[in-house]
């Protein structure tokens, strides 16, 4: 899927000290909480920040706040999918109450699905174009996420949504400080949102290191074949990502910062 950063996204941009304009092709250490909101028009009075979006607008991901007693309908299942993960609050999903850290998939052509909140949510939306090859059939509904897994010393993992034989995904991942992480390469376009603490990274630039940290409301969205991590990666205190990752994953760790091609 081909995207292009929004005009105002620019303003967004929270790197390092040592970073300069144009070292990042792509975007990244971007910051969204606190940013000023607009009206989500497939949602009258819910307002949204929209973080990513191709030219027609198919595609976008967003941060969407659901005020205190609104009722509504999802909106657009009927021709594309949508996921949704609860940040803060909690979000009524037709019968299914999604609490904090719930989630749902619901794939283009399930049925239209309503939401309700008491008290109010912040939400992660992400609106993808039918693609009759690559999404699930039935929707993925989990009320509240919290069954962690082992995946390397220091890292664990919570998988939402995984197309078998695709390999595109939707996980979380918790990172606890003193965790030692190697440079990774991702063969797919992977998106992560930072859910809680803070995090230092880098990404490798044609073979430079170009570092920055994330806190709660920080966003990037790497292309394919680019290498991030390496030995400045830390988390203080315990860090948690939302990623997202596109179709046919594969996964290489290198040793250090190199051009790749």
């Amino acid at each position: 899927m081909s995207v292009v950063l929004l005009t105002a996204l620019f303003q967004l941009v929270g790197c390092a000290s040592s970073l300069r304009s144009g070292d990042i092709p792509y975007p990244a250490f971007m910051n969204i909480d606190g940013k000023p909101e607009a009206s989500f028009p497939t949602m009258p009075g819910v307002r949204n920040v929209i973080f990513l979006s191709d030219r027609e607008g198919d595609n976008f991901g967003s941060r969407i706040d659901i005020p205190p007693g609104w009722a509504g309908p999802v909106g657009g299942v009927s021709d594309a999918s949508i996921e949704l993960f609860v940040l803060s609050g909690e979000l009524m999903l037709s019968e299914f109450n999604l609490d904090t850290n719930g989630y749902a998939y619901l794939p283009a052509g399930s049925q239209e699905y309503n939401l309700w909140t008491a008290a109010g949510a912040a939400v992660l939306y992400f609106h993808d174009e039918t693609d009759p090859n690559a999404h699930f059939r039935t929707p993925i509904i989990n009320e509240r996420a919290y069954d962690w897994h082992y995946a390397i010393d220091g890292v664990s993992v919570i998988l939402l949504r995984h197309a078998a034989g695709l390999g595109s995904r939707t996980w979380l991942r918790r990172i606890t400080p003193g965790t030692s992480e190697p440079w990774e390469l991702s063969s797919a376009v992977r998106e992560g949102y930072l859910v809680s603490g803070e995090y230092t990274t880098s990404e490798c630039i044609a073979g430079k290191v170009v570092s920055g940290s994330y806190r709660p409301g920080g966003y990037f969205q790497r292309p394919s074949g680019v290498l991030s991590g390496g030995p400045e990666a830390s988390a203080v205190p315990e860090a948690v990502w939302f990623f997202r990752e596109g179709p046919n994953a594969g996964i290489e760790y290198h040793d250090e910062c190199t051009p790749t091609d």
